[in-house]
């Protein structure tokens, strides 16, 4: 009996007793197995991680290649408002503003094509029948080149159509040959003499319709700086910090080019100036420094900008304080001896 439990023992029974199981060892090859599957697993992650990263890349790529095209139909679409093609200028800042209805300029452009196409044309009279030209494609041909030496490109490029309508099998690669010439040329003209940026891009593009990637290094530098300036200056007054990030590029580069107003390398002052204010007034007077500084390269600052110039500069560069060096104490030097 137990001490602790009153009740009786039942009788030991041998039959009661069950032999102890031996554990089983787990096989191997289960081990191996899942080894296996955590390397593959690791592997399908990594695979995973390196296609998400070249998405990322080829999704920025695709960004990129999107902002390109939108700021070469917001250029186009400029030339076609110049020439008064305000249809095809709408359907152009239609298509920026469906992929980008942010983009700079976009919606204010097309207001104004909006204005332009519900103004009522009104009916031309028709003008007094003239008499037919009846002059012989040689006579006209003759005509275009001697304008074309004389640098009349205007009345070239006419002499040239009148040519093309009548004939247009007569010397066709000199008459194309010509077109190019007096294209490339009028709109060098247009962009150098006359600041008509866009119009002097539109007839280098119509240039190269007849002469592909013919043009020279002067024409397509000219062309590019044309457009960065078009481009610089739609932030012109809008956005001081944009417009001189980009005029600094047209004025390092092109720093005569001109809108028949203002020069690259005045314009680029301007925005110095204005952003160095607008900085200025948010407190930043390092930063502000920086623009007037920069602006000075240009000419002299206004009054009230240098005023601001000066206090920035005080701020942010405040001259070292002298700190008064302590005079070295001297032992006494001695007295003669004293007369006996």
């Amino acid at each position: 009996m137990n001490a602790d439990n009153p009740q009786p023992l039942e009788p030991f029974n041998p039959g009661d007793t069950q032999p102890m199981k031996p554990v089983r060892k787990t096989p191997r090859w289960r081990s191996v197995l899942f080894s296996v599957l955590g390397v593959i697993a690791l592997l399908l992650l990594a695979s995973f991680g390196g296609y998400a990263g070249g998405l990322d890349q080829r999704k920025a790529a695709l960004s990129g290649i999107i902002s390109r095209q939108l700021m070469d139909q917001f250029q186009l679409a400029l030339v076609d408002e110049h020439f008064g093609h305000y249809e095809a200028a709408r359907e152009r800042l239609e298509f920026i503003i469906q992929n980008d209805p942010a983009f700079p300029g976009a919606q204010a452009e097309l207001a104004k094509v909006f204005v332009q196409l519900t103004i009522p044309t009104p009916s031309p009279t028709p003008p007094p029948t003239s008499t037919p030209d009846i002059r012989g494609e040689q006579s006209l041909f003759a005509t275009a080149q001697q304008l074309i030496a004389a640098g009349d490109w205007p009345n070239a490029l006419t002499a040239l159509d009148q040519l093309r309508k009548q004939d247009p099998k007569f010397n066709t690669s000199q008459v194309d040959g010509m077109y190019y010439f007096a294209l490339r040329n009028y709109g060098v003209y247009l962009i150098q003499q006359q600041g008509d940026l866009e119009g002097g891009s539109y007839e280098l593009d119509l240039a190269e319709h007849f002469c592909p990637r013919c043009l020279d290094n002067t024409a397509y530098g000219l062309r590019d700086g044309a457009r960065a300036y078009v481009l610089a200056v739609s932030y012109f007054g809008v956005n001081w910090a944009r417009s001189v990030q980009l005029f600094r590029d047209v004025a390092g580069g092109w720093p005569s080019m001109w809108d028949g107003n203002m020069n690259a390398a005045q314009r680029f002052k301007i925005a110095l100036v204005r952003y160095g204010d607008q900085l200025w007034a948010q407190g930043q007077a390092c930063n502000a420094w920086e623009q007037y500084q920069e602006a000075e390269g240009y000419g002299d600052l206004d009054p009230g900008s240098a005023k601001n110039a000066n206090q920035a500069n005080q701020q942010c560069n405040p001259e070292p304080t002298e700190v008064p060096t302590e005079a070295a104490t001297e032992p006494p030097t001695a007295g003669p001896p004293p007369t006996p």
